[in-house]
């Protein structure tokens, strides 16, 4: 048995930190300052975490190479089987333009550029979010309301501010349920806290959204209509991830929110043409003004309804001990781990969820929506396969970040780390250390693998909750989306400004760095009397 050292340099924490944080700085120099591919940033950082595990905490070679192996197909599967079936549905509908319809549909929602912008990058955003997430919803609702007629770079701000309160629930909960897995904490009691803690940015962010569009006469006009889709959207969001399925709390939010928003009389009433003319400044699509047929248009909702469906299906108590039947745990081969108190560790033991799990799920809702959308079963497998070759290098990344984050958690990096920053006053410091794991990887789930662990241990060192500080670390990550390069590069790309990154970088800083803030201050709250009463 490999029992994690905690002080593996000449007796020193402060030292066996320094040490210790060599794989995360490797990545994140690389990332930011090389501006290497992610993917091989994160490899290069992996084979750092193996040699600091291997020469400096001693943990033998053939163990340290079975825990990167573990992370690998944590990787694989479950994370990616999600997000590669959930960008398959997607790319079905594009196949067969019910995509096309979809758009039509939210453009005849109103005419108010504003309510659009609600609609569209928050709402049907926040649902791309849940089905897809790295960087589609951002790419897609750009490119939907630069097709409106929105100016290409208010286009791409809007859709990067919106990208924020969706994310730790995205791609089917990848985030959340990575945070679980890499901390060893119950997913209902990490999912639960982040439930309580993003919808308070999705009662502030619809109102930030139309101030970006119209500024203080946009709010004075609709702020009724955008308060109503925020606190329907935290409401649904809260209530999901707290008492239903935290892989479902963003599709319900998206629907609660986009419900709530045309329920508001004003609303639906047709915008001042001072108002279009001041906020579109661009060329609006000429295919918005095709009648689509109202069954058409049901079929283009219907992969959504369907993954609504059998989710909701999945969760009835019979069916959900039947899926998790097939649950297979056993002994992870060539892994024998004790943390510093000589307890064995979770890791030691692996299970594998071949059905109860969001990625097969999501492939039952997919094969359905094949079957509704008459795609035809070579058609889709081809889909499938296109899709798999466009996450190849986020598959890649994935898989390298998760490995590197199981080296150092099973070889003691993360304990070390966190025993070092336990007395840092981390409760304010957890959502910034999110944020800039967000910032730099683009992935709320990389960053949750990369310091999970590191909250958990900081946590039980200072006497915090450690679903709080965990949870902490993913809902600060999600107000580092907006800023992070490969986010900022997809937004250009989609909305013709490639190479102004930098402008949009300025216009959303602002939003990302006074957002966070706030959620610092929920967190620290949260930890006190002062709003501690607020978890669960």
């Amino acid at each position: 048995m490999f029992v994690q050292p905690l002080e593996p340099v000449a007796d020193s924490l402060p030292l066996s930190a320094l040490v210790a944080a060599l794989p995360l700085v490797t990545v994140l120099v690389l990332l930011g300052a090389v501006r290497m591919k992610a993917h091989l940033a994160g490899a290069l950082g992996l084979a750092v975490a193996t040699l600091v595990a291997w020469l400096v905490y001693g943990m033998p070679l053939g163990q340290t190479l079975s825990s990167a192996a573990q992370g690998a197909l944590f990787g694989l599967f479950p994370i990616m089987w999600i997000v590669v079936n959930a960008l398959w549905v997607y790319r079905m509908t594009v196949r067969t333009q019910h995509f096309d319809i979809l758009r039509r549909s939210f453009g005849r929602l109103s005419d108010d550029p504003r309510i659009q912008a609600l609609v569209i990058a928050f709402c049907f955003g926040a649902l791309l979010e849940a089905l897809a997430g790295f960087g589609a919803p951002v790419a897609i609702s750009a490119v939907m309301l630069v097709a409106l007629g929105f100016d290409p770079a208010r286009a791409a701000v809007v859709a990067l501010v919106a990208n924020t309160a969706p994310v730790a629930f995205g791609a089917m909960g990848t985030p959340v349920v990575t945070l679980a897995q890499v901390t060893g904490l119950p997913l209902d009691s990490v999912a639960s806290v982040v439930g309580r803690q993003t919808p308070l940015l999705a009662l502030v962010v619809p109102l930030v959204l139309i101030w970006l569009v119209d500024g203080r006469r946009g709010l004075r006009e609709t702020w009724l209509p955008a308060l109503a889709c925020g606190v329907a959207f935290a409401a649904a969001q809260f209530l999901a991830a707290n008492y239903f399925s935290a892989q479902l709390a963003d599709i319900a939010a998206a629907l609660a929110g986009a419900a709530a928003l045309m329920l508001v009389p004003s609303a639906r009433r047709p915008a001042d043409e001072a108002v279009r003319a001041s906020v579109l400044k661009g060329v609006r699509s000429d295919d918005l003004d095709h009648d689509d047929p109202r069954p058409e248009i049901y079929r283009a909702y219907a992969p959504y309804a369907l993954i609504v469906a059998v989710f909701s299906l999945a969760q009835i108590p019979p069916v959900k001990e039947l899926l998790a039947k097939a649950t297979q745990s056993f002994d992870w081969p060539f892994l024998d781990v004790a943390d510093a108190d000589g307890r064995p560790v979770g890791a030691n033991v692996f299970s594998l969820p071949l059905v109860a799990t969001g990625g097969t799920l999501v492939l039952v809702a997919g094969l359905l929506t094949a079957v509704v959308l008459g795609v035809r079963a070579k058609d889709a497998l081809r889909e499938w396969g296109a899709t798999v070759r466009e996450l190849r290098f986020a598959i890649l990344t994935v898989v390298s970040v998760l490995a590197l984050a199981y080296v150092m958690n099973l070889s003691g990096q993360a304990a070390t780390i966190g025993y070092t920053v336990a007395g840092a006053g981390l409760a304010f410091l957890s959502p910034v250390l999110g944020w800039f794991g967000v910032a730099v990887t683009g992935s709320d789930t990389s960053a949750n693998a990369l310091f999970g662990a590191l909250q958990v241990t900081a946590a039980r060192e200072s006497g915090l909750s450690a679903e709080l500080l965990a949870a902490a670390n993913s809902s600060g990550g999600v107000l580092g989306k907006m800023i992070s390069p490969q986010n900022l590069t997809i937004a250009c790309a989609a909305v013709g400004l490639a190479g102004k990154e930098g402008d949009l970088l300025r216009k959303v800083l602002p939003w990302s760095l006074g957002l966070l803030l706030v959620m610092c201050l929920i967190v620290v709250g949260q930890s006190t009397a002062v709003l501690g009463w607020m978890l669960p």
